[in-house]
């Protein structure tokens, strides 16, 4: 079977990317032994009414090792090679054994598996963000303590960062940790829960229209249907308030997304999202992450005011940097310098 997989080009159904040969996967990584590669064949099990099951809980942990655009050096190409492959291995395991021994315990925010895509992003074919149209350019980006500040008032901190939306793609993407995702169906609706920041969509399945333009929502108004084992979601009615993670610029009301997910294993599932935004970017694009379950994953309470540090913190850190500036004022020297720190891979403003 292997062999015939070699030779041949593998497309799994469902998913909206283009046939690619399968001998461009390297032997060890995780998406050459889902069931759906291994044979053509394999069909995901059914619910009761018909349906596919996506249900359980799915996390992108192990697409932390995964860039989300692509390094120049690889060109088009989707996959890495056996050798980058292993290095990239090594350096995943390294990863974990950081988490472990900073943890105590090993919850798999690191991921239990490796996958050998060179990047998040497949469509443009560079897999590499579309340039920003001349309008995104001119807006404000989205504020938070991603950035520089000044932190003075609510309005200056991102909606991450007072606990109210990640946005529906940055709730799919992975970071340091709370990466979980609970999918439950109904024959008429697919109930979608994501870990960080508590956000739950209910999305209709018997072909209701979208709410008229005149009522945006952050997590905009989302419609779903099936097209054959791949349930298709459209959502559209956005605001502008947020950004998708990893992007450069503030998103329109007129973006929609566009999700594919696909049952491709009993422990994997993928997962592909469409961008279409005019006003922000000069051509659509598409991200696929495959989904894992993990051994022993649950899904807490997430309390974020409780813990939530974010605000006062950068409050007061405003606070400091203007004595110290007023104090360098005083004695004829020019204010302290705004600086960036890498946190957890993440630009951070200090």
């Amino acid at each position: 079977m292997r062999r015939y997989l070699i030779a041949g080009v593998l497309t799994i159904v469902g998913i909206g990317a283009t046939a690619v040969p399968a001998r461009a996967q390297a032997k060890g990584a995780a998406e050459s032994s889902a069931a759906a590669s291994i044979n053509p064949k394999w069909t995901a099990p059914k619910l009761a009414w018909g349906h596919p099951d996506l249900e359980g809980i799915w996390t992108s942990d192990d697409m932390r090792g995964v860039p989300m655009s692509r390094p120049s050096e690889f060109g088009t190409r989707r996959y890495l090679t056996n050798e980058e492959f292993d290095a990239r291995a090594k350096e995943r395991a390294t990863a974990r054994k950081v988490d472990d021994a900073r943890t105590g315990t090993f919850r798999n925010e690191e991921g239990s598996r490796d996958f050998g895509y060179t990047s998040m992003v497949i469509d443009p074919p560079d897999g590499r963000l579309p340039a920003l149209t001349a309008e995104a350019r001119t807006r404000p980006a989205v504020r938070g303590t991603a950035g520089l500040g000044p932190f003075n008032t609510i309005e200056d901190f991102s909606l991450w960062d007072r606990c109210v939306t990640r946005g529906l793609a940055g709730s799919w993407l992975p970071v340091v940790y709370g990466n979980g995702t609970r999918i439950i169906q109904t024959p008429d609706s697919v109930i979608i829960a994501h870990e960080m920041v508590h956000e739950t969509r209910v999305i209709p399945l018997d072909g209701r229209p979208h709410l008229g333009g005149g009522l945006r929502q952050l997590m905009g108004d989302s419609r779903g249907h099936w097209e054959g084992a791949t349930l298709v979601i459209e959502t559209t009615n956005f605001t502008d308030r947020l950004s998708i993670p990893g992007t450069a610029a503030r998103t329109s009301e007129a973006m929609k997304l566009t999700e594919r997910i696909t049952r491709i294993d009993p422990h994997m599932v993928e997962f592909e999202l469409r961008v279409e935004d005019p006003k922000t970017y000069v051509a659509p694009w598409t991200l696929r992450m495959t989904l894992t379950s993990q051994s022993g994953y649950e899904i807490y309470e997430y309390g974020c005011h409780e813990g939530n540090r974010s605000v006062p913190n950068s409050l007061s850190g405003e606070r400091a940097y203007e004595k110290e500036a007023a104090e360098n004022a005083r004695k004829g020297l020019p204010p302290p310098e705004r600086v960036f720190e890498k946190v957890n891979g993440d630009d951070r403003g200090r």
